[in-house]
Parts: structure tokens; C-alpha cells; sequence
């Protein structure tokens, strides 16, 4: 699905020593949409779903971001049956890791989102979580989550651009130690509200801070996922992968792809262009 990027290295790039390099281009412009933030993008199907799910399932999406599960009249927005629904939609994109397909039944994704927006939860779509931000799509979460693992088991990891808390805990159900920092002081405290709510089997730490930083102190990690899309991988961020270690992030501006840079030595790192996604833009510091 993805390729290897073996380019000639940069002078200023951390992978001046290493197998590949070059980052992607600008950020995006503007507030982000709910329909094309934080999610994968499908050429001619802007659904983000994959073909063959689009075609063999009978839900229609709404407003391009996706298909939409009914909620059950009587079990309401916590409804199992919605949840499941959701992880089948997952299988038939690809999502196989019974770990991550596991973690995304267990998390009650409505209590993450605005109660307004409680009956679209478990669409196959990013939704607005204020602040300019967005919670992803539900196949963005469990890609990334699986690009992680990629049968292994994770002790430590650190998730940059926490948002609204969400897949920091899918991510506690996969791992024994989730650091999570967020730059925005207002989903900062959004997502304290929602580690409150639910009860995650690992431990998850959240921090208010600069998230291009990262979390020196507590590196190093065996994943770093950032959820959100900048010209760069910052350098801090690669030199706090643990050996052996992988992060996951979108790369670009108007046109941006999910990749997978695994540290490979000291000075070295490995680098996969994989999907065409749409973030919101990565910023630095932090806003109150």
C-alpha cells in the first residue's frame, strides 16, 4: 500500500545520516471542516471509505464524510450494536489487528464528541470538537493505532495533539503507558472531562504543553502518533523514539499523506509514505 521514500537527504533534515528524508510542504489554510479533517481521502469517493465498502454497504453518508449508523431507539447513543457496526465497517477498510479492532469496540466514541453531535459518533467521519479542531475519523484512529503495533506489544507512547482524549484511550488499550500532550488549554481540559468519563486499562498521562516538543522527560517511546499535519517532522519528536521505534503522522499541505518513520539507529530512520489524508495543521507552543 505504501512506498519506501529513499531520497537524497537534506543538510538540515535529522536524516542527514540516515536512509531518507524530505518533508511535506505547508500547512493548511483556515478552519478545518468536519467532512475533510482528520481523515482519509479516497480519490473520487471522498467518503473515506474504501471502494469495495462503499459499494456493498447500504447506508448513505452524509455531507461526503462517510456512512452513518442508526442509533438503536432503545439502547440509545451507548448502543453496542452502533459500536460493533462500526468495527465491521473497519474490517471490510482493511483494519485486521484484533488488539486495535478490540480497543475501538470498547471505547464509547459519543462521550468524546459534542452532546449536538452525540447521534453522528459513530459515522465514519472526522466531527468538529471546537477550538478549530477535530476528533478523526474512526478508520484514521484505528490505522494509525495499527501502524504502531504491527505485531508487537507497546510499553510507552506518546500521542501529540491529544484534542478531545479519544484515541489516547484507544490507544491505553493497547499499550501499558500513554503520555498525551495537548497545545490548546481549552481541549486540554475538554479531554481531562473525558479521561474522567471512562475507565482506560492502561495508564494515560495528559500534559498541557507544546506538543512539537514533545515529552523528553518521559521519552523514550516505543510509538509517537501526531494528529495533526506540518511541513515537518520535528527533530525533537524523531530523537525521542525509542530504538526500533515507529512514529506515525501526516505529512503536507493541501496535499498530505500519513507516514510511518521508524528510528533504525542512532542518527538513522526509515521512512513509508502511505495513505492520502487531510489534518489540521500542526502548530507550535500553546494557546489559551
Amino acid at each position: 500500500m505504501g512506498r519506501t521514500d529513499m531520497r537524497k537527504p537534506l543538510t538540515s533534515s535529522p536524516f542527514a545520516s540516515g536512509t531518507v528524508n524530505r518533508f511535506g510542504r505547508s500547512g493548511l489554510g483556515g478552519g478545518p471542516a468536519a467532512v475533510n479533517s482528520n481523515a482519509r481521502i479516497i480519490s473520487g469517493a471522498g467518503t473515506g471509505r474504501s471502494p469495495a465498502a462503499a459499494a456493498s454497504d447500504p447506508v448513505r453518508g452524509s455531507g461526503g464524510g462517510g456512512g452513518s449508523i442508526p442509533v438503536d431507539d432503545n439502547l440509545g447513543l451507548n448502543s453496542e450494536r452502533s459500536r460493533e457496526r462500526m468495527v465491521q465497517r473497519l474490517v471490510e477498510q482493511g483494519i485486521t489487528d484484533q488488539r486495535v479492532l478490540a480497543a475501538m469496540r470498547a471505547v464509547p466514541r459519543h462521550l468524546f464528541v459534542d452532546e449536538g453531535l452525540a447521534s453522528r459518533a459513530y459515522e465514519d467521519a472526522a466531527l468538529p470538537i471546537g477550538h478549530e479542531q477535530t476528533i478523526s475519523q474512526p478508520w484514521v484512529v484505528a490505522r494509525m493505532v495499527s501502524l504502531a503495533l504491527q505485531g508487537r506489544a507497546l510499553d510507552r507512547v506518546l500521542e501529540v495533539g491529544a484534542g478531545c482524549g479519544y484515541q489516547a484511550v484507544v490507544l491505553a488499550h493497547v499499550a501499558k503507558e500513554v503520555h498525551a500532550i495537548e497545545r490548546v488549554r481549552g481541549l486540554y481540559e475538554l479531554a481531562r472531562q473525558n479521561l474522567a468519563k471512562v475507565k482506560a486499562p492502561g495508564r494515560v498521562r495528559l500534559a498541557f504543553g507544546d506538543g512539537m516538543a514533545g515529552l523528553p522527560a518521559s521519552a523514550p517511546f516505543d510509538a509517537i502518533l501526531i494528529a495533526a499535519a506540518g511541513l515537518t517532522i520535528p527533530k525533537t519528536l524523531l530523537e525521542q523514539l525509542a530504538p526500533g521505534g515507529r512514529l506515525i503522522a501526516p505529512e503536507g499541505g493541501t496535499d498530505q499523506r500519513l507516514v510511518l518513520v521508524e528510528r533504525t539507529g542512532a542518527t538513522t530512520w526509515k521512512r513509508q509514505e502511505l495513505d492520502a489524508v487531510r489534518f489540521v495543521p500542526l502548530r507550535p507552543g500553546t494557546q489559551y
